[in-house]
């Protein structure tokens, strides 16, 4: 599967007031494993920032004077999402703001879910954690995600924040190294994917393990008075 978990940083927090987006971070997984394959780039809103809107990114119209508009980078855009599954945080917020940039585009570009599928992973959180701050900041805590470096808010970190905070949440699975894609052979193109696996070595405990596990399971039972692993014992688990 062919996923890109995105995020945009925009001029305000409406996209009918009419608000520009002045960044869009994008990193690609493959089967659940960064590719090494990101989209990045800062645009010219054409607009000034709504009040509060500029300290959140720390980004300044002087800076994104001349980069290029979303209408010069949305081929690149849409060639790279085209698709995937979209993770996104609050993806109502985003999607509404890419679909208004593409309204501007002219050419016919549609909306952004007839190209691809998108998976909110906030309401992923909330699924999860319900009655729980679930910001990505309050994901990142929960999940041991280190975040300490996420000062300002900023597209393509962010995206990054989220790719590991989304496979945590989905699958336990904490530190994805963004530094060390996936090996080559297990990235043939960005359409397709193919895992090379070993075999999984199994890993027995050693005597102490065995103790401890034991003298744990003990005071369970002090306690309860009755221990689930007196149903299968850990030398049967072993054996197994």
């Amino acid at each position: 599967m062919r996923q890109i978990v995105l995020d945009t940083e925009t001029t305000g927090l409406e996209w009918k007031k009419g608000n520009r987006v002045v960044e869009i971070g994008c990193v690609e997984l493959l089967e659940r494993r960064p590719t090494g394959r990101t989209f990045h780039c800062y645009l010219n809103p054409e607009r000034e920032f709504e009040p509060g809107a500029q300290e959140v990114t720390g980004l300044t119209l002087e800076f994104l004077a001349d980069k290029p508009k979303f209408a010069d980078v949305v081929e690149e855009f849409l060639a790279f999402v085209d698709g995937a599954e979209l993770i996104i945080h609050n993806a109502a917020f985003d999607l509404g703001f890419l679909d208004a940039e593409l309204s501007q585009c002219g050419g016919g570009y549609g909306r952004m879910v007839d190209r691809v599928t998108v998976l909110d992973s906030l309401e992923l959180a909330r699924q999860r954690y319900p009655g729980q701050r679930n910001s990505l900041d309050a994901l990142c805590r929960r999940l041991g995600v280190d975040n300490s470096h996420r000062q300002l808010h900023g597209a393509l970190l962010d995206a990054q924040l989220l790719a590991e905070a989304y496979l945590a949440l989905t699958a336990g699975q904490g530190e994805i190294g963004f530094t060390a894609p996936a090996p080559a052979e297990e990235v043939r193109a960005a359409t397709g994917v193919v895992a090379i696996q070993g075999i999984r070595p199994r890993v027995r405990p050693s005597e102490d393990e065995l103790a401890a596990h034991a003298a744990r399971v003990e005071a369970i039972r002090a306690k309860s008075g009755v221990s689930l692993w007196d149903e299968r014992p850990v030398a049967e688990e072993i054996a197994a």
